[in-house]
């Protein structure tokens, strides 16, 4: 008999042709669409450029994922997970800018919604396998990069807990994006050409400042040249602002260089320095806490990113417990707690976890 395989279809490109690999390489595919925000019960009305449209984004993405798969001849059943998202990644998501951290809601959506509430509803539809269209690989149960190295998404899929990558397919792991392309447009979907997805996991593009507005007190502030103690300007809110931020502090003249290199929550301070490359902007190590192990190997050197587009840095591990890591590194930049800091051998994900204290 076939084995079953189900998918999640985002009503995507790279979903459409992860489905159309998995039929050729024989499995019974059926398809699964997720539903995880819902902008009336969550108040999403500020910032919200879709408020005035006949059909929502998520509704547009159902109605091609439905195409797709009548085309390819495969079942699509539809799931919400508003609750469990909400509970599980915009709460965290909230706290950590209350913080004043830089929280990474992809990361905790597929830990507690892709490899967790979708597993448990694809088991029951009988599936021996799941399966999505992320660019990773899955080599003897282990997580590895794909092939298109400016596609990988490994970073994304470090905080997943290992036991839930078992009978886990990625169709894409060996596929670059422009022959996914080519597979969508020979099939003729409807996804062929359709833009990738931006802005928050499953929420979509927002007007960021606007969006929090819905479900965060603004709460402006003193910008402060940490170098002279100057006043240099009036920040909206700790929460808009990032390390290493440099657009959108609208500081005009000499300070147009200006880049964020701290927060004082309790102050309700936002220093700044100047120049790409003043001394505030880089550190040489980082306290990383609740660890998530994909492995058994608890390498000391290896390569470590700390953001999803940045090149792999060299470091050194030590071990503190069974959850909390010393990386040391040789000067990197804007290193940010609240972000993600993921281990790699070479290809190799080790794991992830998020950084506390950066020195």
């Amino acid at each position: 008999m076939k084995k079953t395989v189900v998918i999640g279809m985002s009503g995507g490109v790279d979903s459409s042709v992860a489905a159309i690999l998995l039929k050729e390489q024989g499995y019974n595919v059926i398809g699964l669409f997720m539903r995880n925000w819902d902008s009336t019960i969550n108040n999403d009305y500020l910032g919200n450029p879709n408020l005035d449209n006949d059909i929502c984004p998520q509704e547009v993405d159902y109605n091609d994922a439905l195409e797709v798969c009548k085309k390819l001849d495969i079942p699509l059943h539809r799931v919400d997970f508003v609750k469990e998202y909400w509970d599980n990644v915009f709460t965290y998501f909230l706290d950590e800018l209350n913080k004043g951290r830089t929280p990474n809601p992809d990361v905790m959506c597929n830990k507690y919604i892709k490899f967790d509430a979708f597993v448990d509803k694809a088991k029951e539809l009988g599936a021996d396998y799941i399966a999505t269209g992320h660019y990773a690989k899955m080599v003897d149960g282990k997580l590895y990069k794909a092939k298109d190295k400016n596609k990988d998404q490994s970073y994304f899929l470090a905080y997943v807990d290992k036991e839930k990558f078992k009978n886990v397919l990625f169709p894409l792991g060996d596929i670059e994006k422009p022959e996914v392309r080519k597979i969508a447009l020979k099939y003729d979907l409807v996804t062929a050409k359709k833009k990738d997805s931006t802005g928050i996991c499953f929420i979509g593009e927002r007007n960021f400042t606007k969006f929090l507005e819905n479900y965060l007190p603004n709460i402006p502030g003193e910008i402060v040249n940490i170098d002279t103690n100057e006043v240099v300007g009036e920040h909206i809110g700790l929460m808009y602002y990032t390390l290493g931020q440099r657009r959108g502090l609208h500081l005009g003249g000499n300070h147009n260089r200006s880049f964020v290199v701290k927060k004082d929550l309790e102050n309700n301070i936002l220093y700044v320095a100047n120049g790409d490359d003043n001394k505030f902007l880089y550190s040489k190590e980082a306290i990383i806490e609740n660890f998530n192990f994909l492995t058994d190997n608890k390498i000391t050197d290896c390569q470590c990113k700390f953001r999803y587009r940045q090149n792999d840095i060299a470091c050194h591990v030590e071990y503190i417990d069974d959850k909390t890591l010393k990386v040391s590194y040789d000067n990197a930049k804007a290193v940010t707690p609240g972000q993600f800091c993921v281990l790699y051998d070479d290809d190799l994900c080790l794991g992830g976890g998020i950084i506390k204290e950066v020195r």
